[in-house]
C-alpha cells in the first residue's frame, strides 16, 4: 500500500507486474468490504494495457516515473511538446521499446488527444510526467475496469487517497466545482479537476477530442480541450455519455523537479467555461432533438461556434 507521506523515495522501489498485483493478498482498496474474496478476477495476457505520458521538459522527472511503471505492459507513449531538454532523448534510454509521439498543437489536453488517437492497447492509462501520480497505481484502476466500470476515475478526497501537493485554496475551487458538475450532471464526483484516469480504449470517441488538426506550437490558437480543462471536459462527457465510473483512491505527490504549469486563477476560470459550456451546448442539441438520449461529443464539438470551440 503507498504511503502517505510524500517522499521521492517512494518511486526507486520495483512496481509489481499487473498479474502479480491482482495475486496480492489483500490488493483491494483500504475499507473494502471485501478484503478477501474467495475468488479474484483472472488477469489474462491478452489484456493490453497502454500508458500515455504528456511531457513537456520532465527529462529529470522520467527516471523515477518510469521506474514505478508495472511491468507487463503493452506500451508506453510518450507525448512529447517539443521540449528543450533531453525528455525524448531520457525516454529512449530509460525503455528502449518507448514510443515517441509529438503532438501537434500546445497543451496537454492536445498531447493527451495524440496518445489516446496513438494507443493500441484495449486499456489506456494517463499519467503526468511530473512524479506527482504514482504509475504503481495503475493495478488499482485496473481491478475497477474488471469489476464493471468504462472508467476508472483517480481521487485524492476518496478515503485512502489523499495529497501533499494541493493548495487550500485550489482544493476549495476543486470541492466547489465539483460540487457544479455534481448538480449539473447528476454525477458524484469528488475530485472533478485529478487528472490520473484509466479507461477502455473503445471509449476514446466518447470525449470528442481532436487529434488531427495540426497548428503549429505556439501559433496562438488552441482548440477546445487543448489545456488544462481538458479533464473536466472528459469527466462531463462520460457522465452525459452513460458511462459507468468508478472512483479510485489514489494520491497525489508534489512535483518532483521543475515548476509545475498551473495556475489557480486562470485555470479556475477555464474549467469553470468548460462545465458551462459542456452543459450548454449538450442541452441545446437535446433540446433540438426533443430526446434524453445525448449525441456524440464528437459532433457536438464539430457544431460549437468559432468562440466556443477556441480557446483562448
Amino acid at each position: 500500500m503507498i504511503s502517505a507521506k510524500a517522499d521521492t523515495s517512494r518511486l526507486s522501489a520495483r512496481s509489481l507486474s499487473l498479474s502479480e498485483y491482482l495475486e496480492e493478498p489483500g490488493y483491494d482498496l483500504p475499507g473494502s468490504q471485501d478484503e478477501h474474496p474467495a475468488s479474484r478476477p483472472d488477469y489474462s495476457a491478452s489484456l493490453t494495457v497502454s500508458v500515455v505520458i504528456p511531457t513537456l521538459n520532465e527529462a529529470r522527472n522520467l527516471p523515477y516515473v518510469f521506474a514505478r511503471l508495472p511491468d507487463g505492459l503493452h506500451e508506453v507513449i510518450v507525448v512529447d511538446g517539443n521540449s528543450a531538454d533531453d525528455t525524448v532523448a531520457i525516454a529512449r534510454r530509460l525503455r528502449p521499446d518507448v514510443r515517441i509521439v509529438i503532438q501537434n498543437r500546445s497543451g496537454k489536453g492536445n498531447a493527451l488527444a495524440c496518445g489516446f488517437a496513438a494507443a493500441t492497447g484495449d486499456v489506456i492509462a494517463m499519467v503526468d510526467a511530473d512524479g506527482s501520480a504514482d504509475p504503481a497505481e495503475i493495478p488499482r484502476f485496473i481491478q475497477a475496469l474488471l469489476d464493471g466500470a468504462d472508467f476508472a476515475k483517480g481521487s485524492r478526497f476518496t478515503f485512502g487517497g489523499g495529497s501533499s501537493d494541493i493548495t487550500r485554496l485550489r482544493r476549495l475551487g476543486n470541492r466547489m466545482l465539483s460540487g457544479l458538475v455534481n448538480v449539473l450532471c447528476g454525477t458524484k464526483y469528488s475530485d472533478l479537476c485529478y487528472g490520473y484516469n484509466v479507461f477502455w480504449r473503445r471509449h476514446v470517441s466518447v470525449f470528442g477530442l481532436d487529434a488531427e488538426t495540426d497548428i503549429p506550437i505556439g501559433g496562438g490558437t488552441r482548440l477546445w480541450g487543448d489545456g488544462f480543462e481538458v479533464e473536466t471536459l472528459i469527466n462531463i462527457r462520460i457522465a452525459q455519455a452513460g458511462l459507468k465510473v468508478k472512483e479510485v483512491a489514489s494520491y497525489e505527490y508534489s512535483r518532483i523537479h521543475g515548476v509545475s504549469n498551473l495556475r489557480a486563477a486562470s485555470d479556475g476560470w477555464r474549467v469553470l467555461r468548460t462545465i458551462l459550456a459542456e452543459r450548454y451546448y449538450h442541452w441545446r442539441r437535446t433540446a433540438k432533438s426533443d430526446t434524453c438520449i445525448p449525441e456524440s461529443p464528437a459532433t457536438l464539438a464539430k457544431a460549437a461556434p468559432e468562440s466556443i470551440s477556441r480557446a483562448p
